[in-house]
Parts: C-alpha cells; sequence; structure tokens
C-alpha cells in the first residue's frame, strides 16, 4: 500500500481510463489509484476491473448508482482514502488534461516541503493553458481572477481539479456541509482549507485540454462557479 492514492471521477471515459491508469504506475513514486465511476455507460467500469487483477494492491473501483456530479464523487472518494490511512490525497482528471508526470512535483511539495496543500495551477507563472479555444481560456482566468478578489484567497487557480491535501486538511473540514458539485466544488474546498490556515503551494503545470472523450463542461456549472463563490464568502467557512 502507498502512502498517497489518486482518486479519478470517471463518467464515459473509455478512450482515456486504461492510459492515464498505466502511466501513473509507470511512475517512480508508487501510488495507489481509486476510479470513482458514475454508472458509465459506456463501459469505462468494466476496462477498470479488467485491469485490477494485474494492479490487485493498488487499483480500486468504486461504482456509483448514476451522474451525481464531480463534488460528490471526490467527497466518496475523500471518505474512502480517510478510512483506509492514506496520508496524501490526490485530485485528478482521467483525460490527460492533467499531466501524470507533475504528480510527483505535487508529491514533493507536501512530502517534502512540508505544505498541506499542493495545487497544479495553470495561472501561478502565466497562462499554461495547450489547445483550448481563446474563449474559454479567457473565461477560465478572469474567473480565477474574480476568485480571487470576492474570497481574498491568494490562490491564482482556485477551480484547479489536480491537488494534493494532506489527510489533516481532510480531517479538517466537515466535508458533509460542502454545498458544491460542479467546479464551484473545487473553490469551495480551497476556501475552506485557506480559512482554516493550511500552508499551500501553487505548482505550475501546463494543462492540455482534451484529445479523447467528451468535454463535461456546462452552463449550469459555469453558473454555480460564478454566482456560487459570493454565497460562499458570506457563509465564510460554516
Amino acid at each position: 500500500m502507498s502512502d498517497s492514492i489518486i482518486i479519478i471521477p470517471t463518467f464515459n471515459e473509455k478512450e482515456n481510463i486504461k492510459s492515464i491508469i498505466v502511466a501513473i504506475f509507470a511512475l517512480k513514486k508508487d501510488f495507489d489509484i481509486l476510479i470513482v465511476d458514475d454508472n458509465s455507460p459506456d463501459g469505462t467500469a468494466e476496462i477498470v476491473k479488467d485491469l485490477m487483477p494485474s494492479f490487485s494492491n493498488n487499483l480500486f473501483l468504486l461504482e456509483r448508482s448514476g451522474k451525481l456530479g464531480l463534488g460528490t464523487a471526490y467527497i466518496t472518494g475523500f471518505k474512502y482514502a480517510l478510512d483506509h490511512g492514506y496520508e496524501y490525497i490526490f485530485e485528478m482528471d482521467a483525460d490527460f488534461s492533467h499531466n501524470p508526470k507533475d504528480l510527483e512535483d505535487l508529491y514533493e511539495a507536501c512530502n517534502g516541503k512540508g505544505n498541506d496543500m499542493a495545487i497544479g495551477s495553470r495561472y501561478s507563472s502565466g497562462v499554461n493553458v495547450v489547445n483550448w479555444p481563446m474563449g474559454r481560456v479567457l473565461l477560465s482566468y478572469f474567473a480565477s481572477i474574480y476568485v480571487q478578489i470576492v474570497t481574498g484567497m491568494p490562490i491564482k487557480d482556485a477551480t484547479a481539479g489536480f491537488v494534493c491535501y494532506r489527510r489533516r486538511v481532510l480531517e479538517s473540514i466537515d466535508l458533509a456541509k460542502i454545498k458544491f458539485v460542479g467546479y464551484a466544488f473545487q473553490i469551495e474546498m480551497k476556501f475552506k482549507a485557506w480559512k482554516k490556515k493550511f500552508k499551500f503551494k501553487e505548482v505550475s503545470v501546463i494543462f492540455t485540454d482534451r484529445e479523447k472523450g467528451t468535454s463535461k463542461m456546462s452552463g449550469s456549472i459555469i453558473s454555480e462557479a460564478v454566482f456560487g463563490v459570493i454565497k460562499m464568502r458570506l457563509r465564510g467557512t460554516k
């Protein structure tokens, strides 16, 4: 068993799931992987099951009844990780927008440099996004600035979904009270960790848009992030 587990939520990721799992297990650092699948009709979970005998001590699968939201998938994974004694708990997408090689840098930022949270940041050193339309780049970049202004958080990429948490961060947050299920979930988690004065580091990464499969971005997710930030700021850490 590794000291680290990577939580990867999936919904219709058959084109990517085997490749991302193999790429992670090829790293020098040993990581365990937990796939949280929301009943993907394309057979994503079956592909994971086929791989599990080859990685029997390091690859795990939780199957949920349907598409219940990104935030609840991560919370399900967080609870699993805490129950099973992991010290470092990662969030990561399945579609290679997050480079598996950067996992070791996030781990080092926490394990080696004493941070409680490491964020794979697109905006800590300029704009490091590949293959996005300019409109989406601008929307994401200015949304991050908006979040900084509204919340006061000194985090340049608050919507990032590539994160390493030490277990004490997740233990300190009442996961049952997390309000958001879309990308605002990422902001809310960072906001709560920052308000509790945990030490964090933004690690510069290059974000590459998916080449296979379909994006899960929607108007309702964006709306939740834009308007939810104000509600979150007014609630504080409640």
